[in-house]
């Protein structure tokens, strides 16, 4: 079954920003005009740590969203499209493989206090907590280009700016399929809050790159038990329990979500198509400002497992 039906279909909801979006710590708050593009393997400026992405990240051309009908392009880049975080195909990597090393993120936060209550306080925590937290983490790979709040750390403190991250992104999720961790760079993430005025993109737009293609990952409604993933190299789908880092990981057939199938994704039904439009950012030119220097803040193969192959809820 086509990667892009399950996405489809599960696609289900306009998004529109506003100030409640984000957490505990840098969210929450709005944003200047600044939308910062990072690609897969990039660490971007001002990183927490270096790279903890175990398996070198490859970045994959993001599944087309259906365009919705009826409606023009839109002219505010706070409308986006969402997606659950317990979507299937979702997210991506290799089985058995974990995309990111959570031990080293924690040793690297470890040898740095600052940095390390500076992480702690963008996620509500406390820096003691930080390693409870970190390993309760799912390590996965975006399959969607994806809006989020990033946070990078200069001057002993964390620095929020708006970004989208690039489709094979290594990232950690929590249990609600929430992007936290940035794997290339150590940086905590939020849910994305609203810019303001006339959007400037700063960075280099990767080639796959179209603004109607960015999401945001909205909290599945219930703590998922396992997240089912796609490896686009091998084609193969499987089932990843949440809070591990590969080695329980079973292959699997997903399902057609309720209310799609491959004939009728990318039309309707109504519950199962998109309803936002594009952002208007695109048209914006690409510059390689940082934020530092802006105004923004800155196969084995084998038989498939008879356990159900959508997302399921926990308990």
């Amino acid at each position: 079954m086509a990667l892009g039906v399950l996405i489809a279909a599960a696609v289900v909801l306009t998004v529109v920003l506003t100030n409640s979006g984000g957490g505990g710590g840098g969210g929450g708050t709005a944003a200047g005009d600044e939308l910062f593009l990072q690609s897969a393997n990039s660490s971007g400026p001002d990183p927490y740590t270096g790279s903890s992405t175990r398996k070198g990240a490859t970045a994959t051309t993001p599944t087309a969203l259906p365009s919705a009908s009826g409606t023009g392009p839109s002219q505010n880049a706070n409308i986006v499209r969402g997606v659950e975080g317990s979507a299937p195909g979702l997210y991506g990597g290799t089985r058995d493989v974990s995309s990111c090393d959570v031990e080293k993120q924690i040793r690297a936060l470890g040898a740095e206090p600052d940095k390390n209550k500076a992480f702690a306080s963008v996620l509500g925590l406390a820096p003691s907590g930080v390693p409870a937290y970190l390993r309760s983490l799912t390590p996965v790979q975006l399959r969607l280009d994806t809006r989020v709040t990033n946070h990078g750390f200069r001057d002993g403190a964390a620095t929020a700016f708006q970004s989208v991250l690039q489709s094979g992104t290594a990232v950690l999720v929590n249990d609600r399929g929430e992007p936290r961790v940035r794997c290339s760079c150590g940086n905590p993430l939020l849910a994305p809050v609203p810019l303001r005025g006339s959007v400037k993109r700063q960075g280099k737009a990767w080639s796959a790159y179209k603004s109607s293609n960015v999401v945001v990952v909205s909290p599945a409604p219930q703590p998922v038990a396992r997240f089912v993933m796609y490896d686009p190299e091998t084609e193969d789908w499987f089932t990843r329990t949440a809070g591990t880092t590969g080695g329980s990981d079973r292959r699997t057939t997903p399902r057609t979500p309720p209310g799609a199938s491959p004939s009728n994704a990318s039309t309707a039904p109504s519950s199962g198509t998109p309803q936002s439009s594009p952002s208007s950012e695109a048209s914006q030119p690409p510059s390689s400002e940082a934020p530092g220097e802006s105004s923004a803040p800155p196969s084995n193969a084998e038989s498939p497992a008879p356990e159900p192959p959508a997302s399921q809820p926990a308990g």
